[in-house]
């Protein structure tokens, strides 16, 4: 028998999924009620499937369980925005660095066709493509500089990176566009400068973590109003 290269997503999978992009795509809002029933019928799926679901989502960081509510979906406050960047800053800046300090003619490729694939993504503006194809992005700098563990953490935070990534994402007042961030990092990598790939990923989430507090300050001046 053959090894197995990419195993069929499971229904547990594929609900997660299609969960998981309702909230980063704002379908459910922030603080909305999962109500199992309504989601039961809507996904053709069992409450059992439902709840893991919701337990799964919950470690991502995307819903919260309340006392006598239930879950709903997390809310996104300034301040764990601002720890996320911070996190990500520390992880990408040394994953870009490494990956260029370990470049190869064969990563160059798979980060060409990475990047290629990314484009394509925000060509088409499908959020669950576009996210998929970003992570996948990412994954291949983080295998390049061989941080593993690095990668996991980033992965448990994916769903609410992707949420801030929507965010700025809908925005035009940016300096530059989010792509042209993305290939200025490719080309710093592929070129094998440490240094050029650090500050290509610095300068990409000085801009997206500013367009993020200044969305989310105007949202938490909103509701105090």
């Amino acid at each position: 028998m053959t090894k197995i290269d990419h195993p069929p997503a499971t229904l547990r999978d594929m609900v997660q999924e299609r969960m998981r992009e309702a909230i980063i795509e704002g379908l459910f809002e922030p603080g909305q009620r999962l109500v199992e029933r309504p989601l039961c019928d809507q996904l053709g799926v069992s409450r059992t499937v439902v709840r893991e679901t919701i337990r799964y989502l919950e470690a991502e960081g995307l819903v919260e369980i309340l006392p006598g509510r239930g879950p709903i979906v997390a809310t996104m406050s300034r301040e764990d925005a601002r720890q996320i960047y911070e996190i990500r800053r520390m992880l990408e800046t040394a994953a870009a660095e490494k990956c260029a300090h370990n470049i190869t003619p064969e990563r160059a490729r798979s980060l060409k066709e990475a990047l290629k694939r990314l484009k394509q993504g925000f060509s088409d503006k499908t959020p669950g493509a576009l996210f998929r194809t970003t992570a996948d992005f990412y994954s291949e700098i983080f295998d390049g500089a061989g941080y593993y563990i690095a990668w996991d953490v980033v992965q448990r935070l994916n769903g609410r990176i992707s949420r801030l990534r929507m965010m700025t994402l809908s925005t035009t007042d940016r300096d530059r566009p989010g792509i042209a961030h993305m290939q200025q990092i490719c080309e710093a990598i592929i070129s094998g400068n440490p240094a050029a790939a650090r500050a290509a990923v610095e300068e990409h989430l000085d801009d997206t973590s500013a367009i993020a507090d200044r969305l989310l300050a105007a949202e938490e001046k909103n509701e105090s109003d």
